[in-house]
């Protein structure tokens, strides 16, 4: 790589930093914005690394968007700060904050080719003419669009547009490069393409990127953390893996990928820091939950792929009603409830089953299309169990 970005890092808003410890490229302290009687943003405390590609995700209405405006300087915050590499830039306005913003429409100048388009904001400050040639060539080697320099707009796809106007906000070598669902406008194979094109591009050049999707998929395939948001506040901020595996809120469960919401009152609980939630029949959730109590109330998520289903013909790894003792089963110890199948789905690679349970909770599962898959999977109407290893039910908050 070229040594187009090599200075950024060693900038700061207002000269040299002070010896100490290191400070967040980014950070919001006890950020607001009121629109009228309305709170879109409410009291968010986050701070970003450098070189971190950071994404923004939640329904809309949730404040993702109002958040991303106020660190560009778009939107003036009612409350609280902005800080880009420990200098405050609350007051300072959008075009002093070191900072460039990526839209869905890439408003591209029609009338320009690709590297006057991309040399625009270098031309504005009148940077010497061969610095800019440098500068443009190598971000168009970054990328991916060298030999398109002399190219007008129109006779680029969809995905070539996007990258020029990544191009043209990356040369200016910002702190920090904001996106505002920069894929939306892509059909669904290019934006998956471009999904990894943008995560190679951010860590060639090393630039933090805040990311605003509603998207989870592309949360999940980019990020180094999510940022969830719902009604103006962050619910959950983790890496994508804790964020899917063990979300801590009903709402983080539900938004983030397909989650199955299941719950009842601990019967009992075992030395090993679990309880048991019993229905008869042989059907039980088990759950992780060291600080549970016979009589508590718990809900717990569990994800569609974690779940193997079986037919109700088969033996009852609990030994209960619909079945002889599946001693050779290995699930003596697995969660178990039964169902009837409502719904199938197949979706080539897999097979999607709606089931309701005999507690009457409806129950998603998603089943790999293997070879090792039962010659005659289950039909609508058919009984089925359902299992799952204990280690992925997840606990929703407290015991009640």
């Amino acid at each position: 790589m070229s040594d187009v970005f090599k200075n950024v890092d060693s900038r700061s808003a207002h000269g040299t930093q002070a010896a100490g410890p290191p400070v967040p490229y980014l950070a919001l302290r006890g950020l607001c914005r009121d629109f009228g009687r309305a709170t879109i943003v409410q009291k968010i405390d986050l701070e970003i690394a450098k070189s971190e590609f950071i994404s923004l995700v939640g329904p809309s209405g949730c404040g993702k968007t109002t958040t991303m405006r106020i660190i560009a300087g778009f939107e003036d915050p009612t409350e609280g700060t902005v800080h880009l590499h420990g200098a405050d830039v609350t007051l300072i306005p959008p075009h002093k904050r070191d900072v460039n913003m990526v839209f869905q429409s890439y408003a591209l100048f029609p009338h320009m080719n690709v590297f006057d388009n991309v040399a625009f904001g270098l031309r504005r400050k009148n940077t010497a003419k061969k610095e800019v040639e440098q500068r443009v060539t190598d971000i168009l080697t970054i990328v991916g669009l060298e030999g398109y320099a002399k190219r007008r707009p129109r006779q680029m796809s969809g995905g070539q547009q996007q990258r020029v106007a990544l191009a043209r906000a990356l040369v200016n070598r910002p702190r920090a490069l904001l996106l505002d669902e920069p894929l939306g406008a892509l059909d669904l194979k290019l934006r998956q393409a471009m999904q990894i094109e943008l995560k190679r591009i951010q860590r060639e050049v090393g630039i933090t990127f805040v990311y605003v999707t509603h998207d989870q998929g592309e949360a999940l395939t980019m990020s180094d953390r999510i940022a969830v948001m719902n009604e103006g506040v962050i619910e959950q901020l983790a890496q994508p893996r804790d964020i899917y595996e063990h979300p801590m809120t009903r709402f983080v469960a539900g938004f983030i990928g397909t989650s199955n919401l299941l719950g009842g009152t601990v019967t009992r609980t075992e030395a090993a820091g679990t309880a048991v939630i019993e229905f008869g029949g042989g059907e039980r959730i088990i759950v992780p939950a060291s600080d549970a109590r016979p009589g508590d109330k718990l809900e717990i998520t569990v994800r569609p792929e974690k779940i193997t289903l079986t037919s109700g013909r088969s033996s009852n790894p609990g030994g209960g009603e619909g079945g002889a003792a599946g001693a050779g089963s290995g699930r003596e110890n697995a969660c178990a409830l039964r169902g009837t199948v409502t719904e199938v789905v197949y979706l080539g690679t897999s097979t999607n089953y709606n089931v309701t349970t005999s507690a009457g909770a409806e129950v998603v599962v998603f089943s790999q299309n293997t070879s090792a898959a039962a010659e005659q999977p289950p039909q609508r109407g058919d009984s089925v169990w359902l299992h799952w290893d204990p280690a992925n039910s997840y606990p929703i908050g407290s015991p009640r």
